[in-house]
């Protein structure tokens, strides 16, 4: 990943970096204060720098990698840290210094200019208002995930201010139209931050609303805190939520990549809501992710060999009933629910052929592909449903928070790097040479920083590192 020295401008880099470097000692401070939350509560005394560090796509590079095929596309060639100019901050929303971020598979989409480049989004979100034309530049600052401390609030802010320490989901929406206001989710100007909007969390601050925020689990470090938000609600979502599978006890949830980024909050959320998970995982260290989170249905589908296309174009339904067969081996000749898909074109097919007859298929994410091919007289004539899942609305994202915060569901972080090295995160992502969540630490200058309750931290120590000490 190349970083970039920018060009003089009136915050010059040494004042910027005093700058960052006063709240960044004010946050630090904290760590060993009597009283914590009034050495937080004193960045609001301090000056706000003019610009700061972020991750960035650029537009005069979104055909770099023209004629590539996905897999070879590398996103160490696309992600550059590079001095930002701090946006203004509108009603409504915070400026936030970020402590440390993650990786989702939208950076990487995002780094790849796949399906379409991120401008898109930005250019016509900048035509909705004079407020939201910021977000249309020539970089786009990237991240969904972010924890930090909030340093400066808008006008009409009642509920946040300077120095809490705040988690942020991604969910950013108007809230103008009346669709969205059963459910967030359906506003038609709802929009992913940091994917669909600029100045996202792979940075030093970030810009969001203020109903973006939720409090920081006290338990959980900087960068451990940073990991859950986007992959925890929309498993909160796509599983538990009426609004997706509407999960209960007793079901049977098939989970694919249930080590991963998201299916390790699927596993989780199965076995706490009194279901039972059936992990599909590609190799024996990932099935013993699995056994650690208290699962004992494994399915390795590298080691068992499906290969559910027979070419480019053909489904091999005998793989298909190998894979059905297998399931009810291991569950005494039940059929799933629920399945929790989200690898998309590679495992879609088989999703539908192997949930039970009145069963649940839903869907988000496609990581394989966004094109789905299956055989509908699985579903039609076996009264079964496909439900779509993006994300998840404000309550559903407060209430997944609220169970990482009581310490009934973990973070899976695994690794974390510095800033600096954002494109060797998102490239392990990309090539799925990673076990859970990859974090970032922007601010924090090392891990373990940034917990309080830490008698609520030793009573789970074990579940928060058990993706680490693999």
């Amino acid at each position: 990943m190349k970083i970039h020295s920018p060009p003089a401008r009136r915050g010059c880099d040494d004042e910027r970096q005093d700058a960052v470097q006063q709240i960044l000692d004010a946050i630090m401070r904290a760590e060993t204060a009597a009283d914590p939350a009034a050495e937080l509560a004193a960045v609001d005394r301090l000056p706000v720098p003019d610009s700061y560090r972020g991750v960035v796509v650029r537009a005069d590079e979104v055909d770099m990698f023209a004629g590539l095929a996905t897999r070879d596309k590398d996103p160490r060639k696309s992600l550059h840290v590079q001095d930002i100019p701090t946006p203004e901050l509108g009603p409504g929303e915070a400026l936030v210094a970020v402590m440390a971020s993650a990786v989702n598979y939208n950076t990487v989409w995002t780094s790849i200019f796949e399906p379409v480049p991120t401008f898109k989004f930005l250019q016509r979100y900048g035509k909705l208002s004079a407020l939201t034309r910021r977000h249309d530049l020539p970089y786009h600052v990237v991240g969904s995930d972010a924890a930090g401390v909030v340093l400066r609030v808008g006008a009409g802010v009642t509920k946040w201010k300077p120095g809490d320490q705040v988690v942020a989901h991604c969910l950013s929406v108007e809230l103008e139209d009346p669709q969205g206001h059963d459910d967030t989710m359906l506003d038609p100007q709802q929009r992913i931050w940091g994917f669909e909007t600029n100045f996202g969390g792979l940075a030093e601050l970030a810009l969001v609303k203020t109903n973006q925020l939720m409090p920081k689990p006290a338990h959980l470090s900087w960068e451990e805190a940073a990991c859950p938000g986007l992959v925890n609600s929309t498993a909160y979502r796509q599983l538990v939520s009426t609004n997706g599978a509407d999960m209960k006890q007793g079901d049977i949830v098939l989970i694919w990549g249930a080590s991963g980024g998201l299916g390790s909050y699927a596993t989780q959320m199965a076995l706490n809501g009194g279901a039972t998970p059936i992990c599909v995982v590609s190799s024996p260290d990932k099935a013993e992710l699995c056994r650690r989170m208290g699962a004992e249905l494994i399915i390795d589908r590298a080691g068992e060999g499906y290969k559910f296309w027979s070419d480019e174009h053909t489904q091999d339904e005998r793989e298909w009933r190998r894979f059905g067969a297998r399931i009810r081996e291991l569950t005494g000749g039940e059929d799933p629910d629920i399945v929790f898909e989200h690898p998309g074109r590679e495992t879609f097919g088989a999703s539908v052929f192997v949930a039970k007859r009145g069963g649940t298929i839903v869907t988000c994410a496609s990581t394989s592909g966004y094109w789905h091919t299956y055989d509908n007289r699985y579903l039609w004539m076996n009264l079964k449903r496909i439900v779509g899942s993006h994300f998840a609305n404000y309550r559903e994202a407060w209430e997944a928070n609220r169970l990482v915060a009581r310490g009934a569901i973990h973070p899976t972080l695994s690794r974390t790097y510095p800033l600096d090295q954002t494109g060797q995160a998102a490239n392990e992502v990309h090539r799925n040479a990673h076990q859970g969540k990859v974090g970032v630490r922007c601010l924090s200058p090392a891990d373990g920083l940034g917990v309080r309750d830490h008698d609520l931290r030793a009573r789970h120590e074990q579940a928060i590192n058990r993706f680490r000490d693999h």
